[in-house]
């Protein structure tokens, strides 16, 4: 599979990494022009055996810029009904590299659309993260089960939240909040109740309450 390489746009790549906070340099390619770049290569790989594959995204994570950690990424959320348990394992190292909340969103996502796919595993990735030391980890823990809806395992979540209710971290604050007001959406009374029964920060109970 030839390599994807983005066109560096200095004009673009400047802001992109302010907004980043200069944590990462980028290319300059914008999500609509990256996803038109990437649209061939996303369906070639689906053609690769799945050692190539995960070497592909391995490759492209660890590029300097920006861009190569989405698509790599993509490349994962493009072949996500290939993977096994095992496989979804071999990537979780990539998380603690250049980790930053757009990143570990992205990763969230692959990992949680693969569990709607393979429901009886939920306990087994959710495994994969919960109590994790890395709280970006724990940020998927949390997380995890965004947009689940009806099929969202309350234990689970409150179990996650649990495990970092007092953290002072913000961004486990904010999932903490972004998942209970997800779940709010199909269960009001559960959240309530749970606001009610523990002490949360108030940026987990101001988000966590938008909707109720």
């Amino acid at each position: 599979m030839e390599p994807l390489i983005f066109p560096q746009q200095s004009e673009l790549a400047e802001p992109m990494a302010r907004y980043m906070k200069n944590l990462f340099p980028f290319c300059g390619v914008k999500k609509p022009q990256r996803a038109l770049l990437e649209r061939p290569f996303l369906k070639e790989s689906l053609t690769l055996p799945l050692p190539e594959l995960i070497q592909e995204i391995f490759r492209n994570y660890h590029k300097d810029e920006r861009e190569y950690q989405y698509y790599a990424i993509d490349l994962a959320q493009k072949n996500i009904q290939r993977f096994s348990l095992a496989d979804l394992a071999e990537l979780l190292p990539l998380l603690a590299e250049k980790s930053w909340w757009d990143s570990i969103d992205a990763w969230r996502k692959v990992f949680a659309t693969w569990v709607l796919a393979h429901p009886t595993e939920l306990k087994q990735v959710y495994a994969f993260f919960y109590q994790h030391e890395n709280f970006w980890y724990r940020r998927i823990a949390i997380n995890l089960q965004l947009l689940f809806k009806e099929q969202t395992d309350p234990a689970l979540l409150a179990q996650a939240i649990l495990a970092d209710l007092t953290t002072e971290e913000f961004f486990i604050q904010k999932a903490i909040g972004w998942a209970l007001r997800d779940y709010s959406k199909v269960n009001p009374d559960w959240v309530k109740n749970f606001m009610q029964q523990h002490s949360l920060s108030k940026l987990a109970l101001r988000e966590g309450s938008k909707y109720i």
